[in-house]
């Protein structure tokens, strides 16, 4: 009996991946689209600055390097969180996240230590610190900045706008390809006759999901040679753990696709939501286009539910920063919490709604 029902499962798998390679329209989609923004999109939205985390080396301590500490503080640009007691902590709070920002004081200069995963931002960050710098350094003791890029330093716009493309093709991508493939199915009536059969419904729409988890990962991998090959994007991190974080991702993404299937019920409504109702959030609240700091205190809260969010960091952290894996525990976590969520919520809406 149990050999029967699994064999009837992978019957339904198959059929799936032969409706698919049948669909040019499906395929155009799925692939073609992913691959031509990210060859065509080849430059990032560069956006002011706020509040960006900072952090402060002053061995010198005297009145000169208070004025530009207390200047910075006095600005709405930088958040200075931090004072370092020793040169080795520089490096520490750039992996733990704690600033974009470090101002080292020297000898009569000024030393700007910049995250420029995302190169604009980074650039901005700079200049500003620089002119406050200027302004508060008319002093007896002339202050020279000298601005050092991590991560990033030919300031190439591919490496920031890599990661989050990623993030916004998968999540529209995977969620209305799945949202349309079940929604089709009770629309023509003939999800009624795959819940007559011995395979249980859970399983018949876990069927439906395996192959676009499939097809999706092939389609992370050729982003990826993209990226390194034709756009020269690093991956410093472990490959293997850039892996993980994303097919934790595309099981988010497809979850979204089952959950949005269980609201609506024509394949119109399904691409809306999953496009339109997706595409704006993934954009605006992400860290795609606008850093986190930079919006509201209300957004912010709102975008600790948006998934692209924890995965465009957590891809940027192992892509272009190369920290170890538990730098993107947090992420890992969150994603993983996420999926099984959608997945409960979703599987249960579904069998209310179909028996």
């Amino acid at each position: 009996m149990k050999h029967a029902a699994a064999h009837t499962f992978l019957s339904f798998i198959k059929k799936e991946f032969f409706h698919i390679f049948r669909d040019v329209r499906t395929m155009l989609i799925i692939v073609g689209i992913p691959v031509t923004q990210i060859l065509i999109i080849g430059f990032a939205v560069s956006t002011e600055v706020k509040q960006v985390p900072t952090a402060v080396y002053d061995p010198l301590k005297d009145a000169s390097t208070r004025a530009v500490i207390e200047q910075l503080r006095a600005s709405e640009l930088f958040d200075v969180r931090t004072m370092l007691e020793h040169p080795d902590e520089i490096d520490r709070v750039f992996e733990r996240g704690e600033a974009s920002l470090v101002v080292v004081f020297g000898e009569a200069s000024v030393q700007l230590v910049v995250d420029a995963t995302d190169p604009n931002q980074g650039t901005t960050t700079a200049e500003y610190a620089s002119n406050i710098i200027h302004t508060a350094g008319a002093s007896p003791l002339q202050i020279v900045p000298e601005v050092e890029m991590l991560y990033n330093p030919e300031l190439r716009s591919s490496y920031n706008f890599v990661p989050g493309l990623m993030g916004l093709i998968f999540m529209i991508i995977c969620a209305m390809m799945t949202s349309i493939a079940i929604v089709r199915e009770k629309e023509t009536g003939t999800m009624e006759v795959l819940l007559a059969s011995p395979v249980k419904p859970a399983h018949i729409v876990v069927s439906k999901m395996i192959p676009y988890f499939l097809i999706s990962w092939v389609i992370f991998v050729l982003i990826l040679l993209l990226s390194v090959f034709v756009l020269n994007v690093p991956v410093s991190g472990n490959l293997v753990w850039l892996n993980v974080l994303t097919l934790l991702f595309i099981l988010v993404a497809l979850s979204l696709g089952l959950l949005i299937s269980t609201l609506v019920k024509t394949q119109v409504a399904a691409m809306l939501v999953s496009s339109m109702g997706l595409m704006m959030p993934v954009m605006i609240l992400s860290g795609f286009i606008f850093p986190i700091e930079s919006i509201p205190a209300a957004l912010q809260a709102i975008s600790a539910v948006i998934p692209a969010r924890w995965y465009i960091a957590g891809a940027k952290k192992l892509m272009i920063e190369g920290v170890p894996v538990y730098r993107v525990a947090k992420e890992m976590l969150v994603l993983a919490g996420m999926a099984t969520g959608i997945i409960l919520i979703s599987l249960r809406n579904f069998k209310t709604r179909l028996e």
